[in-house]
């Protein structure tokens, strides 16, 4: 068909869309409010007209807050596992462990007498009874916020201890109230003055979601414990994540993570920033923090090899943000930051050194011989409006540069905002915070940036909205994707995007809202999660230019992309209805290479009754993506657009 055929035919669809339904049955529209309104989007599919997005372009940023690592995508099931939390300093508070028994039958307290140098401090349990109670006295763990055991899985103990006498442990996974006793192992602990390492699998005959671990014993007697692990041994990959959590992850196909943080690389103060010298090597062996920003202790198993063996495991990028020397509260100033580069420097040839380097060669130690493919980094986290971070980040850009001439280097400074650097960088940082309707205007951001200097990289956004606090609605996942559908549009100057916060545990709602809920044995996507699941084939994806008219484009937002799956190209329409009228679209596709194949092509709809609809515990999939199938797939097409909906219409080209 020439291109005034296809203009014409188009036109006439346009004029008979306003009477038509897309198939509906009349019952579906029956008693619908809404005002219905007609438009035209027009698509040059031409490949000499076609641009390449960046093959980064979403992907996912990973910060310690909300118990996300600890208590969350890291499997260990023990909380203060080392006893450290409560600090150096001895007696000290062992929360969240608690004694079995009463003050008569049992004392403990911490003693600084590990045989682990960094992590000093270790538990003394000393039994008082001759006749100890039924079951006996000891120590129990809670882990986080209750242990989900599950019947017939399997469990790996780990425990340090000592006791001048020969004495039997037992060793038990039971019900929060101890009542139920889902496995049981005893152990004989021989008297000597050295650490013994115990191992020992629980195979669990029972579910119980809020159990804990018990030490007990019934001989009087004195008991050193330190390091105490229990695991599932269904981790995955058998690499410590938890398997159900790093699902939803894969299902969005990211091309990049961004670790650690966040204000969590900051801290509140530099005494409590992430240390990676101090994550790595033997677990036993990592002294542990309290992130001081959100407010909890990690044993930092989630270290920083952990994080670059996430993003293998993934499939993405890693994004290292490093500190610059710089907290919330203080800072060092740049004659004397040379201590913070040489970390920094440490910490690629930890990931990128062959395995005999220095550091190289701690990592293959641990397991991992060939190199992480580390090449951005970025450079401080929200720092820009700091005294010494200009002066500060020139010294980390000469040193990395000089080491590293391939790594991408990321700014602080948000080019968007203040305009051109003046400071090198690769990248820059955006930050965006705000309300749905402020987000959706903000999808025309980048239409009139500088296309000269460094690209965008939008490492943290998302709707924080007044009209629904702490939920993340319907109505906030179609702001983003309109935002982000303009971050497609705009690919030629923005280069990469991840949402923010990823997770919360529901028992740690510091901040809120967030992709995917969960706790110690249910998760669920947010709308804002599924919003996302439109987007994972963007990256490295044609997008093609296209033009809309209606007299109601100024509540819509659209993108068109060409991508391949197994079978076919896919030319992909994507449609944001941020108003309450139904929209009679039009589709014509023009300069196709195939024709479309309608067996393959498919409709998926994002949408609810309510735009402040949000999906729970109760209801996870209240507000979920519905995939049908396109009878009506063609070149020139007519649909119905939901009102307040995302929506992908997927032409399968042959």
């Amino acid at each position: 068909m020439g291109s005034d055929e296809a203009l014409i035919l188009c036109s006439l669809l346009l004029l008979s869309a306003v009477s038509y339904n897309g198939g509906l049955a009349a019952a579906e529209l029956e008693g619908i409010a809404h005002h219905q309104t007609a438009a035209l989007l027009e698509v040059d599919a031409s490949p000499s007209l076609a641009r390449k997005i960046p093959e980064t372009l979403f992907g996912l940023f990973f910060e310690e807050i909300n118990h996300a690592g600890a208590g969350g995508i890291w499997a260990e099931l023990v909380s203060n596992r080392g006893f450290e939390a409560g600090g150096p300093h001895t007696p000290s508070n062992i929360d969240p462990w608690n004694i079995i028994g009463d003050e008569s039958s049992i004392y403990v307290m911490t003693d600084r007498v590990s045989r682990f140098t960094r992590n000093i401090v270790a538990l003394r349990m000393e039994v008082l009874c001759d006749k100890c109670p039924a079951g006996g006295v000891g120590i129990y763990n809670p882990g986080f916020w209750g242990m989900n055991i599950e019947d017939g899985k399997t469990y790996n103990l780990v425990m340090y201890v000592k006791s001048p006498e020969t004495v039997d442990l037992t060793i038990s996974l039971a019900s929060s109230d101890g009542l139920q006793n889902l496995a049981s192992v005893t152990t004989i602990v021989a008297g000597a003055s050295n650490w013994t390492k115990m191992e020992q699998k629980l195979i669990a005959k029972g579910t119980n979601r809020t159990s804990r671990l018990q030490i007990t014993t019934s001989k009087k007697v004195v008991v050193w414990i330190d390091q105490v692990s229990l695991t599932p041994a269904d981790t995955y990959k058998g690499h410590g994540f938890r398997t159900e959590l790093i699902s939803m992850l894969l299902d969005l196909k990211p091309r990049f993570l961004r670790f650690p943080g966040g204000c969590f690389v900051e801290g509140n103060w530099l005494r409590n920033a992430f240390r990676w010298k101090e994550t790595i090597g033997p677990w036993e062996e990592r002294p542990g923090h309290y992130g001081d920003v959100w407010n909890y202790w990690t044993d930092d198993g989630l270290g920083y090899y952990e994080f670059l063996q996430l993003a293998e495991d993934l499939g993405a990028a890693p994004v290292w943000v490093i500190n610059t020397g710089i907290s919330h509260n203080d800072a060092v100033d740049t004659t004397t930051i040379a201590p913070f580069i040489k970390d920094v420097i440490d910490s690629l040839e930890f990931a990128r050194g062959n395995a005999d380097s220095t550091w190289g060669s701690v990592r293959a130690a641990m397991g991992h011989p060939d190199p992480f493919p580390v090449k951005y980094v970025a450079i401080g986290n929200e720092n820009c409006k700091f005294k010494f971070y200009r002066g500060n980040y020139i010294m980390f850009y000469n040193a990395i540069r000089e080491a590293y001439s391939d790594i991408q280097m990321i700014s602080n400074c948000d080019s968007s905002i203040i305009g051109p650097l003046d400071h090198p960088a690769d990248l820059y940082d955006v930050h965006i915070y705000t309300s749905d309707a402020e987000l959706f205007r903000k999808k025309n951001t980048f239409d009139t940036i500088s296309r000269i200097g460094p690209k965008a990289f939008i490492s943290e956004y998302a709707v924080i909205n007044d009209r629904d606090p702490g939920n993340a609605t319907l109505l906030a996942s179609l702001a983003e994707a309109a935002f982000l559908i303009g971050l497609e549009n705009n690919s030629d100057i923005v280069q990469m995007a991840s949402y923010a916060p990823l997770f919360v545990n529901d028992n740690d709602r510091t901040w809120l809202p967030d992709a995917i809920v969960f706790n110690s044995w249910q998760q669920y996507g947010t709308p804002s999660y599924w919003m996302q699941t439109f987007f994972r084939e963007s990256s490295g994806a044609l997008i093609h230019p296209f033009t809309i008219a209606s007299s109601y484009s100024n509540l819509l937002a659209a993108s068109v992309i060409t991508w391949q799956n197994t079978k076919n190209s896919i030319l992909r329409v994507k449609i944001v209805n941020f108003g309450p009228d139904v929209v009679n679209l039009t589709i014509c596709a023009n300069g196709l290479q195939a024709d479309v194949n309608t067996t393959e092509s498919s409709l998926t709809v994002l949408t609810s009754s309510n735009s402040l609809d949000g999906n729970s515990f109760d209801n996870p999939n209240k507000v979920v993506p519905v995939a049908s199938v396109l009878p009506n797939a063609a070149e020139q097409m007519q649909a119905v657009v939901s009102p307040y909906s995302l929506t992908s219409f997927d032409l399968a080209l042959d």
